[in-house]
C-alpha cells in the first residue's frame, strides 16, 4: 500500500492527475478499455445533476473518447439488476479493470458501497444511506425530496478485481475515514478499508486529511515521497510511446 501524502489539495490532485497520465500512457488502452463506474438512478441521461451529464461536461467531451467506448451504467434502464450484470460481463470481456480510481464519502464508503455493504459484493442496486442523501442535497438545491434513494455501483469485490485502486481522500472531513481505512483493520462498516489486502492500492491525500493518523504513521509515509515522486517525474509522452512501440515492431536487418 502507498499512501501518498502532500500539502494541500490542489498540489494532491495534480499528483494524482499526472499518475493517471502516466499509467494510461503505460498501458496504452483501446477502445474496448473505457468505463466508468457507477450511477445514481432515477435521474434522465439529461438531467444536469445527473452522473451522465457530470462526466460528460466534466472529462467526456475534452478527451478523445467516442460515447460507445463510456460505458455508463443507465440509472434509467427496465431491467436494472440486468444492467449491473451486464456491466460486469463488459468489465471481463475488456480484461478487467487496470485502473480504478475512486474518491470515499466521510463515512468511508467507495463508490456506492455504503457502511455494513459485502466485502465481495459486486455492480448492484444499492440504497443510499441518509448520511450521502443529505451530502448530495446540495446539488438539487437543498430538497431532499428530489435526491435519487437508491443508485446503481460497482461492487467492493468488483473494485478489489480490479489490478490497481487509486483512492482520493482530502480535506479534514475525510480525516477519520482515512484513520479507519489505514491504521485499523479490515471492517465492512468501513469499505474503504478493504483495500489494505489489496496488493496495489495507492491512497491520495492532502494534509488536512492526516489529522486522526499517527505522526510515525505521518512521517514514514511522508519520508517516502522521494521515491513515489519517481511515479510521476517525468510525466511520459504518448508521442514517445507511440516511437518506442514503433521501433519495437521493427525487426533487425539480416542476411
Amino acid at each position: 500500500m502507498k499512501l501518498i501524502i502532500l500539502e494541500h489539495y490542489s498540489q494532491a490532485s495534480e499528483w494524482a492527475a499526472k499518475y493517471i497520465r502516466n499509467r494510461i500512457i503505460q498501458f496504452n488502452p483501446g477502445p474496448e478499455k473505457y468505463f466508468t463506474l457507477g450511477l445514481p438512478t432515477g435521474l434522465p441521461r439529461d438531467h444536469p445533476e445527473s452522473y451522465h451529464s457530470f462526466m460528460w461536461n466534466n472529462f467526456f467531451k475534452h478527451i478523445d473518447i467516442h460515447p460507445e467506448n463510456t460505458h455508463i451504467l443507465d440509472g434509467n434502464a427496465v431491467d436494472l439488476q440486468a444492467e449491473c450484470d451486464a456491466f460486469e460481463e463488459k468489465i471481463k470481456a475488456a480484461g478487467g479493470i487496470e485502473l480504478f480510481v475512486g474518491g470515499i464519502g466521510p463515512d468511508g464508503h467507495i463508490a456506492f458501497n455504503e457502511p455494513g455493504s459485502s466485502l465481495v459484493s459486486r455492480t448492484r442496486v444499492k440504497t443510499l444511506a441518509m448520511d450521502t442523501i443529505l451530502a448530495n442535497a446540495r446539488f438539487f438545491d437543498g430538497e431532499l425530496t428530489k435526491v435519487p434513494t437508491m443508485a446503481l455501483t460497482v461492487g467492493v469485490g468488483t473494485v478489489m478485481d480490479a489490478r490497481e485502486v487509486m483512492i482520493l481522500i482530502t480535506g479534514a472531513h475525510k480525516a477519520f475515514a482515512l484513520y479507519k481505512a489505514i491504521e485499523e483493520g479490515v471492517n465492512h462498516m468501513w469499505t474503504v478499508s478493504a483495500f489494505q489486502q489489496h496488493p496495489r492500492t495507492v491512497f491520495v491525500c492532502d494534509e488536512d486529511a492526516t489529522l486522526e493518523l499517527k505522526v510515525k504513521t505521518v512521517k514514514y509515509f511522508k519520508g517516502l515521497m522521494l521515491v513515489h515522486n519517481k511515479l510521476v517525474d517525468p510525466l511520459y509522452s504518448i508521442k514517445e510511446k507511440e516511437t518506442e512501440k514503433s521501433q519495437s515492431s521493427k525487426k533487425p536487418y539480416s542476411d
